[in-house]
């Protein structure tokens, strides 16, 4: 590791700044792991993009399709594909706390700069401050890495920004990806900002976060690699607009994007994100791949749909778009 325990949180404040993303995992067609087009793609997404940090095996990176043994393996590839020139935070979330501390203890091992742990589903529990506050100090106290906390609806609770701010105080606690209304988020912000980098993964609200909040870390999701080409990097450039200051110049760059999000977003299908993603991702020609269950595959109506709505959404890229129908 490149810092001490005690010193996580100012090792994450010096460091954990900028646009990161969430990366979805490539399946070979026998939906074995594609280790080549996974190095591919980190490449892609750090040399050519300037992503500065990437979330590996989260919930975009299908984690629940995976087993222990293939969640360890793309921590490893990620070190190793980004080679010190963009940062690592390695998804550990897992309903067995005992698998969680395995994944934690491992991407320490291998290298990596920080682990993300989400808030557990919990069952029958109508308070969960206690239970969530506990469970953080009890991973936090397995490992000397520095932890982001990530709430979201899919634990079936959030966490409150005061119950953040209260585990915000362990030592090694030095991030959240809060995945909740902004009113909450900027409390939390106001409440724990000395103590917590504060993020959310809309891209939507990254640049009023940025002005508004003073944030400079976006943690993350995928819009960083899928809303951008090694040509046309505009999360970037408005990133860095509003980082200097230029307020206005940021926001028409932000508003430019809007004919890309709005072509992604309304073709991708409720039931079926994922595939979505990854499809879009093959337009791109990145390596994007098929899903595993319980992820469904698209339909060759849906994937027309999409590659119209790409092709038209103004996005510049330097080829063809590479898919396969």
């Amino acid at each position: 590791m490149k810092y001490a325990k005690a010193d996580a949180k100012a090792h994450a404040r010096a460091t954990m700044r900028g646009v990161w993303a969430a990366a979805l995992t490539p399946f070979r067609p026998d939906l074995s792991l594609d280790e080549d087009g996974f190095r591919r793609n980190v490449r892609h997404w750090v040399d050519d993009l300037g992503i500065a940090g990437l979330f590996i095996a989260g919930k975009q990176g299908e984690f629940f399709a995976m087993s222990v043994a293939e969640r360890k393996r793309t921590f490893e590839l990620a070190v190793e594909a980004t080679a010190g020139r963009a940062q690592t935070i390695m998804s550990c979330s897992d309903q067995n706390l005992d698998t969680v501390i395995e994944l934690a203890r491992h991407a320490q091992a291998v290298g990596a700069d920080w682990i993300v742990v989400h808030a557990p589903v919990l069952h029958f529990v109508h308070r969960p401050d206690a239970v969530v506050e506990e469970y953080y100090r009890h991973v936090a106290a397995q490992v000397d890495i520095g932890i982001a906390m990530w709430s979201h609806p899919d634990s079936g609770y959030l966490m409150s920004p005061e119950l953040c701010a209260r585990i915000a105080d362990i030592p090694n606690v030095v991030a959240i990806k809060y995945s909740v209304p902004r009113d909450m988020y900027a409390t939390l912000t106001r409440l724990a900002g000395d103590r917590l980098l504060v993020s959310s993964a809309s891209e939507d609200e990254w640049f009023d976060n940025i002005v508004e909040l003073g944030w400079r870390l976006y943690l993350c999701s995928n819009p960083p690699f899928l809303y951008q080409t090694r040509v046309d990097r505009r999360i970037a450039d408005y990133t860095d607009l509003a980082f200097r200051g230029e307020v206005e110049a940021a926001r028409r760059v932000r508003d430019s994007l809007d004919p890309v999000r709005h072509a992604f977003k309304s073709t991708r299908p409720p039931d079926k994100p994922h595939a979505h993603a990854k499809y879009w991702m093959d337009l791109l020609g990145q390596v994007g791949g098929p899903v595993r269950r319980p992820s469904l595959a698209l339909t060759a109506a849906e994937k027309a749909a999409i590659r119209a709505a790409f092709e038209g959404c103004g996005l510049r890229t330097d080829a063809p778009a590479a898919a396969a129908d």
